[in-house]
């Protein structure tokens, strides 16, 4: 949201403000009105919309403060959102390039790509690259291959479960890492562990690594969990269970991740036969 702001805030001011300096309370509709025409042009509606629910918000609070008055906040943020279609983020990862990950993970024989193996065992699950940094040792169950995953700011949890094989790379880490308490996934430095927590960032450097030794075309960390939620779907799991697997608070946020593209719909539209029009024979 600093970003966001700080963007506006350059463009509003002719580059003389940023978010803390400019006088959001002064926005009337022309600036809001200017503003969503600037981005119409320059952004797509996703990133567009974002910016604008940034603003929008700032407003609100500036109304909350008796800043602005009824009339000219109402005003200000009544421009509408954004629309048209937005090309899907990201792509799914082939099995045989998962494979080739964890091969590469396993053959270099060192802690650091045991516990890679283990973080893309994770990835698998459908979890973010923060959640998978985040858990602890206690978060993992063994006998079930569940993980006890902490949403947000800790106030919410969910159950996401290991898909097969996974539950032996991360008791092939916990083999080299120990059963110590605390983060799952510890730091490595050459061969030695050090028990602090890896970061997220750092986690996404070591996949672009594993990724690049293992010849792969580029690829992000929540492709990850674009291609397990693409692949329940595909398998006919309900959108509702995916919905609570993945952790979104809205199906329609689930949705957006199915990269099963046009030939499976054309295929799911073939299964339809109710509806008369099978030419008669001759």
């Amino acid at each position: 949201m600093t970003h966001n702001l700080n963007w506006v805030a350059n463009l509003l001011s002719n580059g003389q403000c940023d978010h803390l300096t400019l006088d959001w309370a002064k926005l009337k509709y022309e600036h809001t009105a200017a503003l969503r025409s600037v981005l119409a042009e320059t952004h797509p509606p996703t990133t567009g919309n974002l910016k604008l629910t940034a603003v929008k918000q700032v407003l609100k609070c500036a109304r909350k403060l008796k800043l602005i008055s009824i009339d000219d906040y109402e005003d200000a943020v009544s421009v509408p959102p954004l629309t048209g279609n937005t090309p899907p983020r990201g792509r799914l990862l082939q099995p045989e390039e998962i494979e080739a990950l964890i091969r590469v993970c396993v053959e270099s024989k060192t802690p650091s790509g045991t516990r890679d193996a283990a973080a893309i065992a994770c990835l698998c699950a459908g979890l973010r690259r923060s959640e998978v940094v985040a858990l602890n040792l206690k978060d993992y169950n063994a006998e079930n291959g569940c993980l006890l995953v902490v949403e947000g700011k800790g106030k919410k949890t969910r159950q996401a479960y290991l898909p097969p094989g996974g539950t032996k790379l991360i008791d092939d880490w916990l083999g080299v890492r120990g059963r110590k308490a605390g983060p799952l996934l510890y730091r490595c430095v050459g061969k030695a562990i050090q028990t602090e927590r890896i970061t997220a960032d750092a986690l996404a450097l070591r996949l672009i690594e594993r990724g690049a030794a293992a010849g792969l075309g580029t690829f992000s960390a929540h492709d990850f969990r674009r291609t397990f939620i693409s692949n329940l779907l595909d398998k006919g799991a309900d959108m509702v269970t995916v919905q609570k697997l993945a952790g979104h608070a809205d199906p329609a946020t689930t949705a957006k991740y199915d990269r099963r593209g046009e030939e499976v719909k054309r295929k799911a539209v073939e299964l339809l036969d109710g509806f008369g029009l099978k030419p008669e024979l001759e």
